[in-house]
């Protein structure tokens, strides 16, 4: 009997979690043919890109390379973007993979599926505001933060220039305070003193103006109240200029110009303002919302294809209080183990489960400064509120919970100990 193929595209936290608990059971067994496709050859864990960005974290020594990690838990590798879904033949499209030179390094392909799962994640939403995607970075993908890191070294090193050590200020403007903006904002001002400290610039810290721009009444508008008024007054603290209930307009060269005409002048842009779902998914002949994110049942397959599931970022998921499932790390990894449950049940013709989501708590990290958040947030138990290295040590955890998962309880303690390691071996920032 032929084995059952299982197509999961886009190898985030979910995607990776969940194709890898599909690969150590069902295809290490050969009951299943298990097939993970990314654009990328490597993956980072989303949530440490603001720290790949200022160059604290060194991508190359935690990314996981797709095609190294399929070989030892049950999975194949095919690297492509999806462009296309032929629901009638079960079959999805993907494109040539060039070189930088344009040469096909391998051409479009076909794979057929039995059962296809997107968990694409999302992007930034410029909401189409003029200038921002020709003048601003965006923290969506490693390749992006470190283009932003190459930037700002670059940034940094041309005020050393003796000419230009009369200039006032360093200025970077973050729009969208949201909690990349908000830990982005945190980490450049611990990435500054470490680069002044390694006599890279001769600009320290009290030379870094950092504005943070939201259109909300507060930072962190989708978290509790709490949790925003902490993160407020510890950024403050650092340095950070907070202008909230302000909308920026547009963007140029020079900077942003906000809703009442002022303009603000940067050295370096960010926009991380809102999110969306990738576009092209509203081009796959299948059922999306108007961010672009794919309309899925509570059961988190699609609402036109019972073969289907989304679960992430790029679906909209309905809860039982007409809410949708937040876009948040935790609900990736809830979703990701219910979506295995689903796809066991439906290859053995029992009924699916519904998703629903469970609030764990948020926490946000001020880079080695501080950490806030809440923690057993939910309707069976209160939030309990926690701050500095309690919180940082939680938020940690989160990590160390996504490697186990993807990685086992042996290997991620012994990259517990390689990590120490490092962090007394090399330089406490990426450099060049």
């Amino acid at each position: 009997m032929t084995q059952p193929r299982i197509v999961v595209v886009g190898g985030g936290a979910g995607g990776l979690e969940l194709v890898t608990r599909l690969g150590r059971k069902l295809g290490k067994r050969q009951r299943a043919d298990i097939v993970l496709v990314d654009r990328n050859p490597t993956h980072i864990w989303k949530p440490l890109l603001h720290e790949i960005a200022t160059g604290t974290l060194d991508s190359g020594l935690d990314e996981v390379s797709y095609q190294g990690h399929s070989k030892h838990n049950g999975y194949r590798f095919q690297r492509g973007t999806l462009n296309g879904i032929d629901r009638e033949a079960r079959t999805i499209t993907l494109e040539a993979i060039v070189d930088d030179d344009g040469t096909v390094v391998l051409p479009a392909r076909q794979i057929e599926y039995d059962y296809l799962v997107l968990s694409v994640g999302s992007v930034s939403n410029d909401f189409g505001t003029p200038g921002v995607a020709d003048h601003c970075h965006f923290i969506d993908s490693p390749h992006q933060a470190e283009a932003f890191r190459q930037d700002m070294l670059n940034t940094f090193l041309r005020y050393s220039d003796p000419e230009r050590r009369t200039h006032p200020k360093l200025t970077v403007g973050l729009v969208g305070a949201g909690a990349t903006g908000v830990e982005l904002a945190a980490e450049l001002f611990g990435a500054s003193r470490m680069l002044h400290s390694y006599g890279f610039t001769a600009l320290d810290s009290g030379k870094l103006e950092v504005h943070l721009i939201e259109a909300a009444p507060r930072v962190l508008p989708a978290l509790p109240e709490r949790i925003s008024r902490a993160v407020h007054g510890e950024l403050e603290r650092l340095g950070v200029k907070i202008h909230v209930d302000t909308r920026v307009t547009e963007a140029n060269e020079h900077g942003f110009i906000t809703a009442d005409g002022e303009p603000l002048e940067t050295d370096l842009s960010v926009w991380a303002a809102g999110i969306r779902a990738p576009a092209f998914l509203s081009e796959l002949g299948i059922a999306t919302e108007r961010n672009h994110q794919v309309k899925v049942n509570q059961t988190l397959t699609s609402v036109d294809d019972d073969r289907i599931f989304a679960f992430g970022d790029c679906a909209a998921c309905p809860q039982p209080d007409d809410k949708r499932v937040p876009p948040r790390a935790q609900a990736a990894h809830q979703q990701a183990t219910q979506c295995y449950h689903n796809l066991r049940a439906a290859m053995d013709g029992k009924p699916l489960k519904p998703f629903v989501f469970h609030d764990r708590g948020s926490l946000i990290s001020l880079a080695h400064f501080e950490a806030v958040g809440s923690l057993m947030r939910g309707a069976s138990a209160r939030s309990l509120f926690i701050e500095g290295r309690l919180a940082k040590l939680f938020y940690a955890s989160l990590y160390r919970m996504h490697q186990m998962a993807i990685h086992g309880l042996f290997k991620t303690a012994m990259t517990v100990v390689v990590d120490g390691l490092n962090r007394y071996l090399r330089p406490k920032m990426k450099l060049h």
